[in-house]
């Protein structure tokens, strides 16, 4: 194995996953960290934790675990993949697990960038913008476990690492690889060690990774490693995996996300006719809505592919939090969805489209599923997946991901009728 990579969540790792393999590598994304060694053919590994929102010492732990794993497996360069709006909050955990993984490795650097333009996503001036707006403006600060109230990624970070944030400008990412690898090392030398670069176009992606080519450890979205397989020899299309095989079986959808993206899915999805059965938080702590009835619902009305959602509207779920505090409401939703994940495919349901990060972890994690097999890409971001122990398709979408009729392509694609 070359290229080490832990993930903070199930969604983000599939995303990563996905780029790698376009770009050429052979890739596994695991479920956790793997209780045995990888296979030979492995080029990269992906490790999905379910990290993001974890304690920060949970999150530290978990990622050094992976770490050791991946070293153990010959990796000489590691990339953190976060999310690509750089979920965390001023406490934690990105700051944390990076500082972490950079004292383990004895790195004398970390580079940063979470820029996915495919997605809408860029960096200009240590700004994190979504499409025209700033991070801050673009919803995103309305999150209810990671309310991004600062779009300048240099100022969040220094809340959450204890060393001095670095930034290499866009003048220079668009000078191309020797002015980035001048700027890395400038930045390097002044004592600011965790440097946030610029990136608004895939090719400053690609320039930084050919510029971090003797780099030990990277940090950003899945973008940043649109220019790493080519430091290890590998190309767009050089992989020789076997053809993706759908499956047509009886399917459903489970969203917990709340971001506008995911509103817009749901909405859609409900509005051209599909079932639709609205959880809401309040319900689940009282004990009202259980894992059982959802099951039986959906079971019900398998042939239409049925969604399940809990309230997607971010002033009901404040509400919900305020009433019985986030971490409650955040630990009734997951364990919902992981129960009926479990029921649905107990009962034969050989699809799943889940929305939302944790709502994915959760899900991966309640199936105890121990490797994903990469796919076809349904979206920028979002691959098929296919569980690597059973005969189960799934598209893990985070919640700011896909069109409007994200949750019909899903589904067309697991079933193998696009491509």
């Amino acid at each position: 194995m070359r290229l080490g990579c832990i993930g903070d969540d199930f969604t983000g790792s599939s995303d990563l996953a996905n780029t790698l393999a376009k770009e050429g590598l052979r890739v596994v994304q695991y479920a956790g960290v793997p209780g045995g060694d990888a296979q030979a053919e492995v080029e990269a590994g992906v490790v999905a934790l379910k990290s993001r929102t974890a304690p920060v010492s949970e999150a530290v732990e978990v990622s050094l675990r992976a770490l050791d794993w991946l070293q153990a497996q010959g990796c000489r360069q590691f990339l953190f993949k976060v999310c690509s709006t750089f979920d965390s909050t001023p406490d934690g955990n990105i700051g944390p697990v990076l500082d972490a993984l950079m004292e383990r490795l004895g790195a004398p650097r970390a580079l940063v960038c979470p820029a996915f333009p495919a997605a809408g996503r860029s960096v200009y001036q240590g700004h994190l913008f979504v499409a025209d707006r700033l991070l801050n403006e673009s919803g995103m600060e309305n999150h209810p476990l990671t309310p991004m109230r600062d779009s300048d990624i240099r100022r969040w970070l220094g809340h959450q690492t204890r060393h001095e944030v670095g930034h290499v400008a866009a003048r220079d990412v668009l000078a191309g690889e020797s002015a980035i690898r001048d700027g890395i090392g400038r930045e390097a030398a002044a004592g600011r060690p965790v440097i946030v670069l610029d990136a608004i176009r895939d090719e400053d992606l690609r320039a930084i990774g050919a510029a971090a080519r003797n780099e030990t450890l990277l940090c950003g979205g899945s973008g940043i490693a649109l220019g790493l397989p080519a430091n290890f020899g590998s190309a767009p299309g050089s992989t020789e995996g076997g053809a993706w095989s759908g499956d047509p079986g009886p399917a459903a959808i489970l969203s917990g996300s709340c971001s506008i993206a995911t509103r817009a899915q749901v909405a859609r999805y409900r509005r051209d006719g599909a079932p639709a059965l609205e959880i809401a938080p309040d319900d689940l702590v009282s004990g009202s809505r259980d894992a059982d009835g959802a099951a039986r619902w959906v079971l019900e009305r398998v042939e239409a592919s049925p969604l399940v959602f809990t309230s997607a509207d971010p002033d009901a779920v404040r509400a919900a939090q305020e009433r019985h505090g986030r971490e409650r409401i955040a630990a009734v939703v997951e364990v919902f969805f992981a129960e009926l994940a479990r029921r649905l495919t107990d009962a034969g349901l050989r699809r799943l489209v889940t929305a939302g990060g944790e709502t994915s972890g959760a899900v991966v994690e309640g199936l105890s599923l121990p490797a994903l097999e990469i796919g076809p890409e349904i979206a920028p971001g979002v691959p098929a997946v296919k569980a690597s122990d059973r005969e189960l398709r799934l598209a893990l979408k985070s919640g700011n991901f896909g069109g409007e009729t994200f949750f019909a392509d899903a589904l067309a694609v697991l079933a193998g009728e696009r491509a």
